[in-house]
């Protein structure tokens, strides 16, 4: 690890590898603080438990804020949502331990839950503002919200687990066909 680079940094980086690895609970703070080369106090200076650790990795995971005109295809609501998923699936691919992580201890940690349904609500809410600008006018409030819903669902189940099987790209897409000409 590099001695360059902040002791908080270097914590958070050698936590992310070694909950991945070994899970939470499994983990201690003297290997965290062995893995990031610092002594164990700096572990508990910048982060009071190991729970706070965990934590401080959730606020790290990429959010689900995509500005609609990076995406949106007027009149083209299954393209605009390939995009969407597209530019999700590279900021998720940015942190694959850290995702795979967190997914992981969504079961055993209640902060992590609830990060993960904020993000879920944060791509549902993403999912619909791309609908209704490249639909436009025409599609029902009602629809697009159902609408938003399973492809946000979709999008979780993508990154939790899907991402692993090979054909999952093909799949997607023809969900978001799938979407789009319901809506439509």
């Amino acid at each position: 690890m590099a001695t360059d680079e902040p002791a908080r940094e270097r914590i958070l980086v050698a936590a992310e590898a070694l909950f991945a690895e070994l899970g939470f609970d499994a983990t201690p703070t003297s290997r965290i603080a062995e893995r990031a080369g610092v002594p164990k106090g700096l572990v508990h200076y910048y982060f009071t438990r190991k729970h706070d650790l965990l934590t401080a990795l959730v606020l790290r995971l990429p959010t689900g804020v995509v500005d609609p005109a990076e995406v949106v295809v007027a009149g083209d609501i299954a393209a605009s949502l390939g995009g969407l998923v597209a530019v999700l699936d590279a900021r998720l691919d940015a942190s694959p331990l850290l995702s795979h992580l967190l997914w992981r201890e969504a079961d055993t940690h209640p902060d992590v839950r609830d990060a993960l349904h904020e993000r879920h609500r944060a791509v549902a809410g993403q999912v619909r503002d791309v609908i209704l600008a490249a639909g436009g006018a025409g599609v029902a409030d009602k629809d697009v919200d159902s609408a938003a819903e399973l492809v946000a669902l979709a999008v979780s189940y993508r990154h939790s687990v899907a991402r692993h099987n090979p054909d999952e790209d093909r799949l997607m897409d023809r969900e978001l066909a799938f979407v789009a000409s319901a809506l439509a």
